[in-house]
């Protein structure tokens, strides 16, 4: 859901200044699926790790103590839903190899302000339960260092220290522990074997739906929106009451009630103001948060009009009630088939809420 980030549907890219590349663009060589050794590219040295602000879950590691190891690294930010659902294998990765030469180091690049706050990624990767080496990578450092684009994005290095593979967005997951395996045997590690990993996906994790998705994400501050609905357009940075019109067009969204539509957020200023969004897709999320730390805000769910029951998602209830605790990603609905062009609806009952970005899945 990213500036830089490659969907693995093309249709549902969104636009950016930077030149996205599709996956049949830019994969790499290796694309066999097999147990079969294949010819790996050297794509560039292992990158400096010495940009990193600061270390979690490990003291600060260089690409020289690392030298011998077989390292993947995994470029994220804690409110992607794309680099979500691609963490149980990463994790499952770290946990399987762990012991057979295999280190994985998670460079955090955040997107949005509230993701450059330690304490909010050391939130994140607790409940998360990122505890493999986490590079704290707030001014982009490694992620210029890598010439990377994307987030999520993986690269496997070898013993030598060169950059042996690739992976932008989600999926190839069996390429990617194939060529895993090969790197850690040709390092000299024995009885590594060809079993993958299998996965227990939940909540936010689990793979997207996309035969039946066909909303893009859509950020909500004005920079990079799109498709809003609200009579008049968006009055930019100023206090201004808005309303949702009586009837929304596919992927359009409005507002009613009090807001200030800011550059990167929309910030609610009274209570009781709704966002309402014309979706089609399994699940639907929100980035958001208290815009005053620590101050909880309510809210409610509707989809076409009613509580969501069966369809709500991991952060509310059947009747469409949840709380704002934290800035990150919020599950608000998950429906079961046959999927259709649905309203949904969120009200906020308390003011002070920064709204960021809509994904689907």
């Amino acid at each position: 859901m990213k500036a830089h980030k490659l969907l693995l549907a093309a249709i549902l890219s969104t636009a950016t200044a930077i030149p996205i590349k599709t996956l049949a663009e830019d994969k790499s060589v290796a694309q066999q699926t097999t147990p079969a050794t294949v010819k790996l590219p050297i794509e560039g040295e292992f990158p400096s790790l010495g940009g990193a602000n600061e270390w979690l879950n490990s003291p600060p590691l260089t690409a020289a103590g690392l030298r011998g190891k077989v390292v993947l690294i995994d470029v994220w930010t804690y409110t992607c839903i794309n680099w979500l659902r691609t963490l149980p294998y990463v994790r499952a990765w770290a946990e399987k190899y762990k012991n057979q030469g295999l280190v994985v180091i998670g460079v955090h690049s955040p997107e949005f302000p509230f993701e450059k706050n330690v304490d909010n990624v050391r939130r994140a990767a607790k409940e998360m339960r990122v505890d493999y080496p986490i590079a704290i990578d707030s001014d982009f450092a490694i992620w210029r260092a890598l010439k990377n684009e994307y987030w999520p994005a993986l690269y496997i290095v070898d013993a030598q220290g060169r950059v042996r593979h690739h992976q932008f967005g989600e999926g190839e997951y069996e390429q990617s522990e194939r060529i895993i395996q090969q790197l850690l045997s040709e390092a000299g590690t024995g009885g590594i074997g060809h079993d993958l990993v299998s996965v227990d996906a939940r909540g936010a994790e689990v793979a997207a739906d996309w035969s039946s998705l066909k909303s893009p994400e859509n950020y909500v501050g004005y920079e990079r929106t799109e498709n809003f609905a609200s009579r008049g357009g968006a009055v930019l940075d100023k206090p201004n009451v808005y309303a949702v019109p009586a009837r929304l067009k596919l992927n359009n969204w409005a507002l009613s009630g009090d807001w200030t539509v800011e550059k990167r957020a929309t910030v609610l200023n009274k209570a009781n103001g709704r966002i309402a969004y014309r979706f089609h897709a399994r699940d639907l999320h929100l980035v958001m948060g208290p815009a005053v730390r620590g101050t909880p805000v309510r809210f409610r769910v509707l989809i076409d009009g009613q509580p969501p029951g069966a369809a709500h998602g991991i952060d509310v209830d059947e009747q469409g009630n949840g709380t704002i605790t934290e800035q990150r990603l919020y599950q608000l609905i998950r429906q079961q088939k046959p999927i259709a062009d649905r309203q949904f609806e969120i009200e906020f009952l308390d003011s002070g809420v920064e709204a960021f970005a809509f994904t689907f899945g």
